[in-house]
């Protein structure tokens, strides 16, 4: 059964227009997923990228373009310049890594969805994902105890620390990243169809 390492932020745009087709590429080819979130920022200082407020204008302008045209493409709602943008991306990826944990002891709830449901809180809800009470409200409709985040909070900081070291030595560096367990490596979410292809044995 392939296994498949996922690396994201739950900040990034790219991430939010991947939508949940990672879980059903997953399903289809019976892979597992385990969720990685990173921060983005520590992520682009150690691997060479370069901080948006950074880069020239002419790489902000085609960035949103891009972003635009991809969107439309997967037919997904996104506003270019939410209104809690850029949020502190921890609160929320804590809050993934305590569902994840939860779901391994045999909690309820749509992990998959749960993470999607943060990204589009985010670009498409304008809704500010840094907020306790967004938090709460988003595990509760995917099906968690609305206060996992809270109780889980330690393994969350812990665990976001360790995956970011993770990401770092494993070749990661951009959002959202794939890593298969046979050594592929996926970046964006216009690669998803290579993943399909490369677990049908086809690439």
């Amino acid at each position: 059964m392939p296994q498949i390492d996922y690396f994201l932020s739950t900040i990034s745009p790219f991430t939010y227009l991947a939508g949940t087709r990672l879980e059903a590429i997953a399903a289809k080819h019976g892979a597992t997923v385990t969720y990685k979130p990173v921060d983005i920022g520590a992520v682009f200082a150690r691997t060479g990228g370069t901080a948006l407020k950074d880069r020239h204008d002419s790489r902000k302008e085609y960035r949103l373009q891009d972003i635009a045209r991809q969107a439309t493409k997967a037919g997904m709602k996104i506003n270019l310049q939410p209104m809690f943008w850029p949020a502190n991306a921890a609160p929320s990826s804590y809050a993934i890594i305590a569902a994840q944990a939860a779901k391994a002891k045999g909690a309820e709830g749509d992990l998959g969805g749960f993470v999607h449901s943060i990204l589009s809180a985010c670009w498409a809800g304008e809704r500010d994902i840094s907020s306790d009470e967004v938090i709460r409200d988003l595990l509760t409709k995917a099906g968690f105890e609305p206060d996992l985040a809270d109780k889980g909070m330690l393994l969350g900081a812990e665990t976001y620390a360790n995956n970011l070291e993770e990401a770092v030595s494993r070749g990661v560096f951009g959002s959202p990243f794939y890593l298969v367990d046979n050594g592929q490596r996926f970046w964006g979410q216009d690669r998803l169809d290579d993943l399909d292809l490369h677990l049908a044995g086809k690439l």
